[in-house]
């Protein structure tokens, strides 16, 4: 099948597109450059903030599966802040409009989105049928959303992939949690109450193409394990997997002062559950957090 892939070379990406060519798909990656990983196959340049899709990428393909955006895990500023919205909301824009014009449109577009649509929610369980909560980041994944969901007008089934901490030793939260940790200067941030939803990119990389396959996968879909867990246990469970200690707690204010407002995310507490794939029996191949842990470092 052909598929069109963005964010490509992204921590997500790059095992996506081994997964894909090892099932014999047929790629059409479109980004700001050519990944490394295997030979993707057609490749086509594309800035997500600038660029227009070129229609003849898209056209005639059986799946979309959209990636692309900004890191959100850096220091924010005007400038990056904006980057974030745009890459997401106006690449998604850019991509749709693309689909609108395709003779032969794909049948399903799975679209990147990200647990922060739900905001901090304290000890609420939130899942895909949750409300929004409000902020920064809530109304980027809010307007992003939007803007996939107008495929669904064009008769493409659309499904919103929201995504929590993804668990690898390579890349998000974990490339800049271990170091510390393995001084032995690690533990929970900030009081550690706060619920972190989290997968380990293996299953989310199965999820994402079991979303592409399976006609029950529209709207949104929680791509985060079946047990969320506090602070805490996230640290005590790091600890564990690199036999050190989980002790010594990063205060709020140093996270803030170090992070200013990403802190936000950093401290954010989010309960969410992954209903609609539990639903429609995906399997997790890590579905509680130790073992997951231990196989991510």
């Amino acid at each position: 099948m052909k598929i069109v892939l963005t964010g490509a070379s992204g921590f997500i990406g790059v095992p996506l597109v081994e997964k894909l060519l090892a099932a014999r798909h047929d790629l059409v990656i479109l980004g700001r450059r050519q990944p490394k990983t295997g030979a993707p196959g057609k490749f086509y340049r594309w800035d997500s903030e600038k660029d227009p899709v070129p229609v003849e990428a898209v056209d005639g393909a059986g799946a979309i599966i959209h990636m692309a955006g900004e890191p959100v895990s850096q220091r924010w500023n005007d400038e990056v802040k904006r980057k974030i919205r745009d890459s997401r909301v106006i690449g998604t824009r850019s991509l749709v409009q693309a689909i609108a014009q395709a003779q032969n449109k794909p049948r399903v577009l799975v679209s990147g989105s990200a647990i922060g649509y739900y905001g901090n929610r304290g000890n609420e369980e939130l899942d895909e049928a949750s409300k929004p909560g409000s902020g920064f980041l809530p109304q980027v994944t809010i307007d992003w959303e939007h803007e996939a969901r107008q495929a669904e007008r064009l008769g493409v089934r659309t499904c919103l992939l929201r995504t929590g901490i993804v668990l690898h030793h390579s890349g998000g939260a974990l490339k800049s949690m271990i170091p510390p940790f393995k001084m032995c200067v690690g533990g929970p941030l900030g009081d550690g109450s706060q619920w972190m939803s989290w997968i380990h990119r293996d299953d989310l990389v199965d999820m994402t193409i079991w979303a592409m396959q399976t006609e029950a996968a529209s709207g949104p879909v929680n791509g985060v394990a079946p047990e969320p867990c506090t602070g805490k246990e996230f640290a005590t469970a790091l600890g564990a997997a690199l036999s050190r200690p989980a002790i010594l707690p990063t205060p709020t204010f140093a996270i803030r002062l170090l992070f200013g407002e990403m802190s936000q995310i950093v401290l954010a507490s989010q309960k969410v559950l992954p209903r609609v794939p539990m639903a429609e029996g995906f399997s997790f191949r890590y579905p509680k957090l130790t073992p997951a842990m231990r196989a991510a470092v």
